[in-house]
């Protein structure tokens, strides 16, 4: 029995002394017997025990690869330069390097399997020992061990266990909390569904002011090009009328030469006919 456990017990003793007179109220909780019966840690472990014999066939998978490579190197190594043999045992110590790394880092002292187990018991631990504080105060016990720690119990009557009252308890404050989540959740649905509705309003909105726009800015692009085609035509109907009166001029000229010709050449003629009368 180490020092801890003396100390321990000397300490129990000496309060226990204390109190004899007026009668002691001793309780104990199993940690061990608890956790076997939460659902979720039962679940976690399980996932967690799953996870520790995938990495133990990894490491085994590695382990096997390298026997099967020392066996190939000791068969060819009559065939083979000392440079290649050298290269082959390098190989071989690297692949073991990693693989003894990568034993540690799952199963070591320092683990994941060691850190997550440590996960999973901690929130578990905190709810017992909140549990016991309060069961300590309402039933009015004196003292409240863990069996399972280091603290040993030589003797223990069943009536003294609480540790289906720790659970009954545990149960208890998840209900309420989990009463208490299912409010917070629908407040938070509501005020979402709030939110949300205001929102859609709001893009409603944005969106009927959007499209306000865009009408807008249809019409107005629109008019700018009838506005534009209505002046094409203006200026087609301008060009078309300045064409036709230069045309008209064109011909109105040409006409006048040729009635001052016509003119000319017969004054040319009366003048050509009384010559030859005289």
């Amino acid at each position: 029995m180490n020092t801890k456990v003396l100390l321990s017990l000397a300490v129990l003793m000496t309060s226990l002394y204390g109190f004899s007179q007026r009668g002691v109220r001793i309780g104990y909780v199993d940690m061990e017997y608890i956790l076997e019966n939460v659902e979720e840690y039962r679940d976690a472990t399980e996932q967690l025990n799953n996870k520790a014999v995938k990495w133990k066939q990894e490491i085994e998978l590695k382990q096997s690869t390298i026997e099967q490579m020392k066996k190939d190197l000791m068969a060819e190594k009559v065939l083979l330069t000392d440079e290649l043999i050298e290269e082959r045992e390098e190989e071989i110590q690297i692949l073991e390097t990693e693989m003894l790394d990568y034993q540690q880092d799952r199963f070591g002292p320092q683990g994941d399997l060691v850190l997550q187990k440590q996960l999973l018991i901690q929130p578990i631990q905190d709810q017992v020992f909140n549990e016991v504080q309060k069961i300590g105060g309402n039933k009015r016990y004196d003292f409240i061990f863990d069996k399972s720690a280091d603290v040993v119990m030589l003797y223990s009557e069943k009536r003294h266990d609480i540790s289906d009252l720790v659970l009954r308890e545990i149960g208890r404050t998840r209900k309420v909390s989990k009463s208490n989540k299912k409010a917070k959740e629908k407040n938070r649905l509501d005020k979402f569904k709030e939110d949300q509705a205001e929102e859609e309003k709001e893009i409603s909105e944005a969106l009927k002011e959007r499209q306000e726009k865009a009408d807008q800015a249809r019409d107005a692009k629109t008019k700018a090009a009838e506005d534009r085609r209505a002046e094409q035509l203006r200026l087609r109907e301008e060009r078309k009328k300045a064409y036709e009166a230069r045309r008209k001029k064109l011909l109105e000229e040409r006409d006048a030469k040729r009635r001052a010709k016509l003119e000319e050449r017969k004054k040319a003629q009366e003048q050509e006919k009384d010559s030859i009368q005289e």
